[in-house]
């Protein structure tokens, strides 16, 4: 079975940064692709970012320009870094992907900006 764990959330001021990890454990024999999505306080879930196979990028509108998505094969860990935060940002970050032809998901983690 696999499981996704992240990491990295936390409280932080309107322009700081953070850095999420979301590292993928179990019996993997494929990762087609891997990344972020948001759930802010009465909205639906969003995609932030995710990484493909090849390396692809794929960034959601509101966040390009500011939040980088990289990944690490060899530890099957995908990392997002958040800069120039803004209010807006605020959510639980959820790491998705599909992992062995299938979607996982993890627990999530909690990212709250403030003024």
């Amino acid at each position: 079975q696999v499981q996704l764990v992240e990491s990295g959330g936390g409280l932080v001021e309107v322009g700081g940064s953070l850095r999420l990890s979301c590292a993928a454990s179990g019996s993997i024999s494929s990762i087609d692709v891997m990344g972020w999505y948001r759930q802010g306080p009465g909205k639906q879930r969003e995609l932030v970012a995710v990484l493909d196979s090849d390396g692809g990028e794929n960034y959601g509108a509101s966040v390009k320009g500011r939040f980088t998505i990289s990944g690490d094969k060899t530890r099957n860990t995908v990392y997002l870094q958040m800069n120039s935060l803004e209010l807006e940002d605020t959510g639980v970050y959820l790491c998705g992907g599909v992992i062995n032809h299938e979607a996982s998901w993890g627990q999530g983690t909690q990212v709250t900006v403030s003024s």
